[in-house]
């Protein structure tokens, strides 16, 4: 009988141990899933916190981006107002430039106009006896040069008579009747007027038709 007592001791005994064992491995899958879920957390809060750092990069580039293209197009407007400042500082100038050229022009060529006119004059008054000498070819030939030359710097005649009378162009100094020409028409030209390019050089003086 002590023997089967002992027996049964030893049967108990030996299921101790594996439900001891059978604890731990619970135990440490426990263990090991909460690891892991820890883990996870981590890894997540991880990740989330990186997805957020990179989002706020980006805002944060985004912005400096666009503080950077702010500048660009604020500095290519400096540019381009510049240039148009210059553009019309340019055309100024040239305008200008053209505006003295031809002041100056004018004064020179006012100048000379009295030169044509005393050709002109001693060329009306050669006689018929006097056509064929050389100095009154050689008169016609400077008279004709020069003309040739006024002609090349845009100076013209104002033509006078036979035309309306137009105090833009003619300056009426007489009256005369006039068998051949209107009221108010030039009969006589007394002296040449002339034109250098769109403006007038020197009125023509006139005799016009009452």
């Amino acid at each position: 009988m002590a023997s089967k007592k002992k027996n049964g001791k030893s049967k108990a005994d030996s299921k101790k141990p594996n439900e001891e064992i059978l604890n731990e491995t619970v135990k440490e899958e426990a263990e090991e899933k909460k690891e892991e879920a820890v883990t996870e957390e981590v890894s997540e809060n991880a990740e989330n916190t990186e997805n957020v750092e990179a989002t706020e990069t980006e805002e944060g580039g985004s912005e400096k981006k666009t503080k950077e293209q702010e500048r660009i197009e604020e500095l290519e407007d400096r540019v381009k107002r510049q240039l148009a400042e210059f553009e019309n500082f340019r055309k100024r100038t040239d305008k200008e430039k053209e505006q003295m050229f031809e002041t100056g022009a004018k004064s020179v060529l006012e100048k000379i106009l009295p030169v044509v006119d005393n050709f002109e004059r001693g060329l009306s008054n050669i006689k018929p006896e006097e056509e064929g000498d050389p100095h009154v070819e050689g008169m016609r030939m400077i008279y004709k040069q020069l003309m040739g030359e006024l002609e090349k710097l845009e100076v013209k005649p104002i033509e006078a008579v036979g035309c309306e009378f137009n105090p833009d162009f003619h300056n009426a100094i007489m009256q005369v009747a006039s068998d051949e020409y209107e009221s108010g028409f030039v009969a006589q030209e007394l002296q040449k007027g002339y034109m250098y390019r769109d403006s007038v050089l020197r009125h023509s003086m006139v005799a016009v038709v009452p």
